[in-house]
């Protein structure tokens, strides 16, 4: 551990957003062993992870932006509010112009081909905001922002991994159902990771050099990833298994918070 603490915050953050891709692999290896996955597992995972999520954006993002904002002579809650109200509305676009592209699939003759290719860009479009919190939250590390620490950075790092494996098997497992073999399943479910660690040493560099954004970048961060949550994985979670997803959700919750405060 004491070799990962003496790496810079960059290194740092592209290790960590490798390991989140990894998990990615992990879930899109699924298909080389199902064609499908029992629903109330997948329900209650997805759960956990808006759970962990939730609870990872307010300690791990938005309280570090508010006390970095104090510290810097800001008005301390208009920084963290513009990038919390940016980051869910860079969420909310994208979906809207997913779900215009999709309203023309239809007129496409390769329509399989397009719906496949749009599910692997939606998901890797929601990657990018979770590989740039990662990054962030290593860079504010870094950075030495009241409120940041490496273990509440990590929890970050766990967090969106545990619900980049389900997420991993969403993509992999419908394209297999489409048609595509093991392989190419498999290829285009990992490689819808693959941004994260990109964003990650951007999210990082750009923490470390403009510290003067800093709490709107974090705060930017934590606006995505409840509109990720709020958008994808809490509707996909209660879609089929309500309870067991709130349940789900709430001991994600309770799990981020009681670990963030007791190691942080």
């Amino acid at each position: 551990m004491e070799w990962f603490l003496e790496c810079s915050p960059v290194l740092q953050a592209l290790m960590a957003s490798m390991i989140t891709w990894g998990v990615t692999a992990l879930g899109a290896l699924i298909v080389c062993f199902f064609r499908n996955i029992n629903q109330k597992v997948l329900d209650t995972l997805l759960g956990f992870s808006a759970g962990v999520m939730i609870a990872a954006s307010f300690w791990s993002l938005l309280s570090p932006s508010i006390e970095l904002s104090k510290q810097l002579g800001y008005i301390e809650w208009l920084c963290p509010a513009l990038g919390f109200l940016a980051g869910g509305i860079f969420v909310v676009l994208a979906d809207l112009f997913l779900d215009k592209t999709l309203e023309k699939k239809n007129n496409i003759k390769t329509s399989s081909m397009k719906r496949s290719i749009l599910l692997v860009l939606a998901v890797t479009l929601h990657n990018i905001p979770e590989g740039m919190a990662v990054g962030v939250a290593f860079g504010g590390v870094g950075n030495n922002i009241p409120g940041a620490s490496i273990i509440s950075a990590l929890l970050l790092t766990l967090g969106i991994a545990m619900q980049n494996f389900p997420e991993g098997a969403a993509v992999s497992l419908p394209l297999r159902r489409e048609g595509y073999n093991r392989k190419k399943s498999f290829f285009y479910g990992q490689a819808s990771g693959i941004v994260e660690p990109i964003a990650a040493v951007i999210g990082a560099v750009a923490a470390i050099c403009i510290q003067s954004i800093l709490p709107f970048l974090l705060a930017f961060s934590a606006g995505a990833m409840i509109g990720v949550v709020s958008a994808e994985l809490i509707p996909e979670s209660i879609k089929n298994s309500k309870n067991l997803a709130s349940l789900g959700i709430i001991i994600g919750f309770i799990t981020m918070m009681i670990l963030d405060v007791a190691l942080g």
